[in-house]
């Protein structure tokens, strides 16, 4: 099974083409440009198809796989106040863009090439909502939150998750998602049949993942406001006709991949978990095993902040509950690159485990993986002088803290191990303070 990101321009126009067959109570009005350019943009406009250009408050964001736009600033929805870009702002804030080199919060760096325009949507922002479905290995997850949003991981105690087998009834599903809807949502029956609609959308269409964060839900009218996805390609040959034409676009910042990342990106492709790899700086001190897209970028940004980005060595995450096998390999790939030689001024090179408490990924079933690659490689850590910090929670992750800290020392490996009472970044200080 190859997973594939797509852009959320083309999320969305997947979703349109096919909305009537999944959601025939709802509506969803598909008006959004993908360009290259401010020119791209402008010629656009002159076309009867895209009136709304001159006509409606627009929104402006890169298209280009990654996550956190907001967070980088990278969202142009307002001059002065929100809802007052117009075509022309939209013009040249696009080709402000691709004149620049842009550096996210996680450290890839690039030109912005491709961009996403759609209208300004004006509603309250306690009326955003949160829907996600992922493949699994026995069965797919749903998540739902009334409380949509860039802070969506804060308020993670706030989603409600459901384990939907694969071979469900229509009308198990309903009442499966039904019961399930979180609360503060004040039309839980509208908001259960939008959802229901959604997760069998997931399904039929053969998508790995698929997130609308946030989405808007007026009466019948849905407006998307932000949307990811990955698709199992396998399943091309199959949905032709519903897909149409798709691109994979490389994630935004990625140089030609080594053969260690093309090794993670191809078991990434066919798992149905996230195992991503991007190496930075093989000389850099740091190096990190974090547990989540949204984490990956919040501990690279504390790294970065105090000691420079040349000091991280990688980007990854490993999440969506990974085998035991998946992350083994994940971790000997990161331990072989990181023990090739020691720190060229001399000092002790960083290993910090860390994510934020995690959801439905078991902890410790994903250190044990981590634990098999210690031992294979803990004479070469201690060579190049390895030092691990670790800060985990969520499912069984009493045992896994447990079981690594054991065997860090059993292996002469110095380790620290911390739990949720940690704040999560404030083990990168430690290790930052420590040395």
């Amino acid at each position: 099974m190859a997973q594939r990101p797509i852009r959320e321009f083309e999320g969305k126009r997947v979703m349109h083409d096919d909305w009537s067959r999944h959601f025939g109570q709802f509506q969803y009005s598909f008006e959004a440009a993908s360009v290259a350019s401010g020119d791209e943009l402008r010629t656009l406009a002159t076309d009867g198809d895209h009136d709304w250009l001159n006509q409606s408050p627009l929104v402006v964001k890169p298209d280009m796989i990654f996550g956190k736009r907001g967070l980088n600033d990278l969202v142009l929805y307002k001059i002065n106040d929100p809802g007052d870009v117009k075509l022309d702002d939209a013009v040249r804030w696009i080709d402000d863009q691709r004149a620049r080199t842009t550096t996210l919060l996680g450290g890839q760096s690039g030109i912005l090439s491709r961009f996403i325009v759609e209208p300004f949507v004006a509603h309250d922002s306690a009326a955003e909502y949160y829907l996600a479905a992922v493949m699994g290995d026995g069965a797919d997850i749903l998540s739902m939150s009334a409380q949509g949003g860039v802070t969506i991981e804060d308020d993670w105690d706030q989603v409600r998750q459901i384990e939907i087998p694969v071979f469900v009834r229509d009308d198990e599903l309903a009442d499966m998602i039904t019961v399930a809807v979180p609360d503060g949502i004040p039309d839980r029956d509208r908001f259960a049949l939008f959802a229901t609609d959604f997760y069998r959308f997931f399904r039929d269409q053969h998508f790995s993942y698929l997130e609308i964060n946030p989405f808007y839900l007026h009466g019948e009218q849905v407006y998307l406001l932000d949307l990811v996805a990955k698709v199992d390609d396998t399943a091309g040959f199959l949905m032709d006709k519903h897909w149409g034409p798709l691109y994979y676009p490389t994630p935004f910042g990625m140089k030609a991949p080594g053969p260690e990342e093309k090794q993670i990106k191809a078991m990434d492709e066919k798992s149905g978990a996230s195992l991503k790899l991007t190496i930075l700086n093989p000389q850099g001190r740091v190096w990190t095993l974090v547990a989540g897209g949204g984490a990956s970028v919040v501990y690279a940004d504390t790294i970065a902040d105090p000691i420079g980005v040349e000091e991280l060595a990688n980007y990854g995450e490993y999440s969506g509950n990974p085998s035991k096998q998946e992350t083994r390999i994940y971790t000997e790939t990161l331990l072989d690159l990181m023990t090739r030689s020691p720190d060229p001024q001399g000092r002790e090179k960083l290993l910090i485990i860390g994510g934020a408490i995690a959801n439905f990924t078991d902890v410790a079933r994903t250190f044990t993986g981590i634990i098999q690659a210690f031992r294979k490689y803990h004479e070469k850590m201690k060579a190049v002088g390895v030092r691990i910090y670790v800060r985990r929670g969520g499912p069984n992750y009493e045992v896994g803290l447990r079981n690594i800290q054991k065997a860090g020392n059993e292996l002469g490996l110095p380790i620290e191990v911390h739990g949720p009472e940690t704040h999560m970044t404030d083990i990168v200080r430690m290790a930052l303070n420590a040395t």
